[in-house]
Formats: C-alpha cells, structure tokens, sequence
C-alpha cells in the first residue's frame, strides 16, 4: 500500500501555554540588562529592561485614552522601534493589533478601519510618497469607530507615555491579539485573526529551529506588519532573549548589509528578491558578514541557485527556509540546520513541532500517495481563530476538521520533506497540458544571465494559454530575446514548456511583503502583448 502524503511534527519541546506579555517579563526577568532592540535609523538602543520600561507606558497611557481588552488599536508604519513598543503594549492590555500594509492608500485604509473597527490608529505622519496624516484626516469621517489618532513623532505620541501603571488585566492565552489582512488578488483583503498562542508558540519554534540563543542578533529587513517581521522576527527573538535589529524603515540592500557588518548579526532575513538584490549589491564584497550563521528565506518560492549564493557567499551556514501563510501564523514547515546542503536549498523542509500536514487531491479532498502533487493543508495550534467578522469566508478556507486550505501545490517526499510547485491558480493549462511555472523558473535560473525569472500563463486563441517569461538580467548582460531563450531550453525542457514570450524588466510588480503579484503581471502583459482579443475568449 502506498505511503500517504501525511506527516505530523513530533517534540520533546512543550507548546508554551503563555501570553505574549509574559513571555516578555520572563525574557526580561532572564536578560534585563541584554540588548533587545536595534533601531539604526533612529540611532537608539534598547537593553530588555529599558524596552519593558517603554512598553508599560504606552500601555498604561492606552489604558487610560480608554482601551479596553477586545479593543482594536492600528499601526500603520514602516519598520521602526515604535512598531515594536505597541505590539508588545497592546499584547500588555489585551487589545487586538490590526496589522495595516504601510502601502496602503485612501480606499484601503478606509476598508481596514471599518472591517477591523479600529477604536486607536498609532501612525507614522508619512514615509517617502505616503502622507499618511493626510489620508487618515480624510477617510476619518466615514470611519465612526475611529476614536483617537497618535502620529508617531509629535507630541501625541510623547502624551501617550503614561508612568502611571494600572492594574493589568487577566488574560488568556487563547485570546484574539492580532488581525493581519491578506493581501489577496481579488476583492477586499481578509482579516486573519490570531490568538497568542498562535503567534507566539509559532515564533518560538521557528527560534528553536534556527537554534536562537540569547547571544544571536537577528536583522529583519522584512515589514513588521507581515508575520515575517512581527512573529519571525520579533517573537523568535524575545522568546529567547535574542536581539531584534532593525536595518532602515524600509528594505534597501545596502543599508541590510551595513546593519549585519556593524551590529555583528548572526541571522538575517529576507524574501528571495531581498537576498538577490544583496548579492547583486556592487559593493557586496565589502561587508565582513562573517558574524551570519544563519537565517530565513521565505514569502515566496527560493530559487535553488540563490540559495545556495546565500550559503557560499554570505556564509550563512544553517540558513534555513520557512514556508506558511498569515493564515497559519504564519510557519507550517521549515528546513532544519543538520538537514543536508540538497535538503536545504530545494526543499521547504518538514512540519514543524506540534502540527500536521497533508496533501489532498483538490478535487476529491484525499490524500494522496507520497510523491504526487496536491493541495497542501496544514492543522495545529498555528491555524488562525478565523477571518475577522466573515464566517463564510472562513468556511472557505478552513474546513470542518480544523485543516486549513493553503491553495498551494505541493509533493511529499519519502522522507515528509515538502516541495512547493506553485498555486493552484497559478497553473498553466496549455492545449491540456497542466504547466508548473515554478519547474520553468528553477530551470530558467541557470542560465548565465539570468538574476531573476518569473513565468506566468497568457491568453492565447489556439492553445487557451501561452507561458511567457518575465526576466530581470545581471548588469552588462544582453538583451535575452525569445529565439535566444528557446534555443537554451530546447533540448533541456519539453518543447511545451519553453516560454514563447520573453519581457524583461528591472523590476516585477510586488507586494510590499515582496511577493512577486502573478495576477498585475498577467493584466500588464495583456496590453504589452496585444492579447485583448484572446482575453476576451471564453472558457467554461
């Protein structure tokens, strides 16, 4: 009988049973005097006693403005110390962190204060193109919960700090303490709500995995408002006494590699393009990145090549790979530090300590033989408590017996180790033929000119759809045409998945978070291509 594509994550290591604020006074209890924050913009430091002394105050001082347990409170911001102060505050309270995308504009905004009911909004007044004071003064007439509004850098914020500490309140870990939207390619983003138990214990392991001890200095270049940032980042770090260093407000490679070289990091993160951007940086060799041990590429498929740039050039020996969604706070399988150099570089590892995942056929809902693609579901204490205030849409997601539907392509192997092969949505059908764009893309990566490719399917009249390829090139290279494409595929790859058509670019269409957005691509080389005609053919 065929072994199952089924695997659950076994661990001498107990689930931590407690609130987010003390597992915070424990850390700070154990590593007072120890830096736990790193601010390079701002050019301040914080040691875990002074960060606890920080967070109180803006606690108390929401107390008392009048938020209560249940109370949702915003932050809209760019990477910065203060981001960190209110998640912990707010955790302090009880009140529910709404996670606002710093790329956010008017209509989004607006959207996110309603769904979430947001009572407090904490933002920065701007940050390069975003006038967020501006756009907060004018969607806030039509946002009647909205009560106060801080803007971090102004006397509102300095009024918020409060040394008149109450009573904190009773909380339990099974709490809602954080809302994330996702960014999703249609329709309204959907309000993922975590517990935190959910995002703490999700934090901890991926700590725990990556072998995080107080002595490591992790540098997040990634946005605090995704889990990468505030759960992988933040709470990886605080469960164990670690020290959070933030580069800039925002991801620029140089300033990552300045912060690793000079704070003496011993982990960086970052999504693929972060790490590709760093390697391409023309002074690269000039950082002594000897302190990197490790770290984590995750957010979107890791091309193997640059993995392995990553292990060779930055010496980040026991770099690991992490996959999940917000959904599932956010981790659900990650690469271990003793797993082979092979493992680590084309896999996205094994379950992690105290979950579940399967692969299920889409359509039948089974699972299927280890070894064929299906549905990745993932179930544990990581599964969100649900899409805020939309009952239907979590049905959607997560089914009767707690699996969360990840719309993700995945295989098993023999061993529970798991390749992602793209999204359901992002499979290619041509002429019948099911196409994988990852598959494409990893091969697409050897060749020599090459710094990043993305395959996406375009309407076509004959075959329904037509693989084309979006490249950015190393600097000095040739214009890669699609003759010159097709004569290095062929013979390498079958004739039907070979791209017909070649764009390149400086730069894909992105999501903050730095997911690559498949579906502007596709509308973008609609009107590039002339395919209007074919797009309008339709499909049953």
């Amino acid at each position: 009988m065929a072994h199952l594509s089924y695997s659950s994550g076994t661990s001498d290591v107990p689930l931590l049973g407690d609130t987010i604020a003390a597992n915070f006074d424990r850390a700070v209890a154990t590593h007072g005097d120890r830096e736990a924050l790193v601010d390079r913009t701002a050019g301040r430091r914080w040691t875990y006693r002074q960060l606890r002394d920080e967070v109180d105050a803006v606690a108390a001082g929401l107390h008392h403005s009048g938020v209560r347990v249940g109370d949702r409170v915003g932050i809209w911001s760019p990477n910065r110390a203060e981001w960190v102060v209110v998640q912990y505050a707010t955790a302090r309270i009880g009140a529910i962190l709404v996670n606002i995308n710093p790329a956010y504009r008017v209509h989004e905004l607006e959207y996110v204060l309603n769904q979430s009911g947001i009572r407090t909004l904490v933002a920065a007044p701007s940050f390069k193109t975003s006038d967020y004071a501006g756009m907060i003064e004018q969607v806030r007439p039509k946002c009647p919960a909205l009560r106060d509004v801080v803007l971090l850098d102004g006397p509102q914020w300095t009024e918020l700090h409060s040394d008149d500490l109450p009573e904190w309140p009773e909380l339990s870990a099974d709490d809602p303490i954080n809302i994330q939207y996702t960014s999703g390619t249609t329709g309204f983003p959907k309000g993922a709500t975590l517990s935190h138990h959910n995002i703490l214990n999700n934090g901890f392991f991926v700590g725990e995995l990556l072998g995080y001890t107080e002595n490591d200095r992790i540098c997040v270049p990634v946005p605090f408002y995704h889990c990468f940032g505030m759960v992988m980042g933040n709470l990886a770090a605080t469960s164990h006494g670690a020290a959070v260093v933030i580069p800039a407000p925002a991801f620029d490679p140089a300033l990552t590699l300045k912060a690793v070289a000079e704070e003496r990091c011993t982990s960086l993160y970052g999504v693929p393009t972060m790490f590709i951007a760093e390697l391409a940086d023309p002074d690269f060799d000039s950082y002594d990145l000897s302190s990197l041990r490790t770290g984590i590429m995750a957010g979107s498929p890791c091309p193997v090549e640059v993995m392995k740039q990553v292990v060779e050039r930055m010496g980040m020996r026991e770099v690991s790979i992490a996959y999940g969604m917000t959904e599932t706070s956010p981790v659900s399988t990650q690469t271990r530090r003793d797993d082979s150099l092979d493992r680590r570089v084309s896999t996205v590892g094994r379950v992690m300590p105290h979950l579940e995942v399967k692969v299920v056929d889409p359509e039948t809902g089974r699972v299927v033989p280890r070894g064929t693609p299906g549905e990745l579901c993932t179930r544990g204490y990581s599964v969100m408590l649900g899409y805020w205030d939309q009952r239907d849409k979590t049905a959607e997601a997560v089914d009767a017996a707690r699996w969360m539907h990840t719309g993700d392509l995945a295989v098993m192997d023999d061993e529970g180790y798991l390749n992602i092969t793209g999204r359901i949505k992002d499979m290619v059908i041509r002429g019948g033929e099911n196409l994988y764009p990852r598959e494409i893309e990893e091969f697409l990566y050897t060749h020599p000119d090459i710094l990043d490719a993305q395959v996406i399917g375009v309407p076509d009249v004959k075959y329904g759809e037509e693989l084309m390829a979006w490249m950015r090139l190393r600097p000095g290279a040739d214009v890669l045409t699609a003759e010159a494409l097709k004569e290095f595929c062929t013979g390498k790859l079958a004739h039907h998945k070979i791209p017909r058509y070649v764009h390149v670019v400086e730069d894909f269409p992105m999501t903050v978070t730095g997911k690559i957005r498949k579906v502007e691509m596709r509308k973008q080389a609609v009107e590039i291509l002339g395919l209007a005609d074919a797009d309008a053919v339709e499909h049953a």
